[in-house]
């Protein structure tokens, strides 16, 4: 064999044995890229399924949890109509008592002023007494213990809410005064009432009886 050929044949299995490596390497780099390519396949394979189960857990749970909510919304309804009925009571309660007090309040003042109507004839006669006895007969032991009767007795009555009405000298008011007689008086002023017959009282801002008065023209 020449040595040409011979070179030519060894060039040649070179040249083969070069592609072999390369055609190896290309199989291995295949493999190489279709394992990797299985690899994330199967990543996102089981990715996936672990998204696919935890909506499903997450779908299995909303019911509970709704019911959970429904129960836990049902108690605070019936904590807040619990509470709101008891306020109302509450309230009702108050008002009720409020006017359970006024009631008796009323009534209290009511039974007192029929009890002063009813007693101040008694007043009118120990002052018309007074009025006609003299200042030795007034100086008396008697007259000055009936005397001291009829201050405790109008003391006590002061303290109770009895108040007599001004009138004399004072402008006539016929929400006040009741006039039974008019003179006509130049030296008192006009509509004034110049003499008063029987005394009138208030009882707690309430008129027991008006003053009977005689009024200048």
């Amino acid at each position: 064999m020449k040595a040409k050929d011979l070179e030519v044949k060894v060039k040649t299995k070179e040249k083969a044995a070069e592609d072999n490596e390369v055609k190896e390497t290309e199989v291995a780099a295949e493999a190489e890229a279709e394992e990797k390519t299985e690899a994330k396949e199967e990543q996102v394979k089981e990715e996936t399924e672990k998204k696919a189960e935890e909506k499903a857990e997450e779908k299995a749970e909303e019911p509970e949890k709704k019911d959970k909510k429904e129960k836990k919304d049902k108690k605070d309804i019936q904590i807040e109509e619990l509470n709101d009925k008891i306020l109302r009571q509450m309230a009702e309660f108050d008002n009720y008592r409020k006017r359970t007090e006024k009631e008796k309040s009323a009534m209290f003042d009511m039974g007192a002023k029929n009890i002063v109507e009813k007693i101040l004839p008694v007043i009118d006669n120990f002052e018309r007494g007074f009025d006609m006895l003299s200042e030795e007969e007034k100086a008396q032991p008697f007259a000055a213990g009936m005397e001291k009767v009829y201050k405790q007795m109008m003391t006590g009555l002061t303290e109770a809410g009895l108040k007599e009405i001004e009138a004399l000298n004072c402008e006539f008011n016929p929400d006040l005064h009741n006039a039974v007689m008019h003179v006509e008086d130049e030296n008192a002023g006009e509509n004034i009432v110049v003499e008063v017959f029987q005394k009138g009282y208030y009882f707690k801002d309430t008129i027991v009886r008006h003053s009977m008065v005689k009024v200048a023209n």
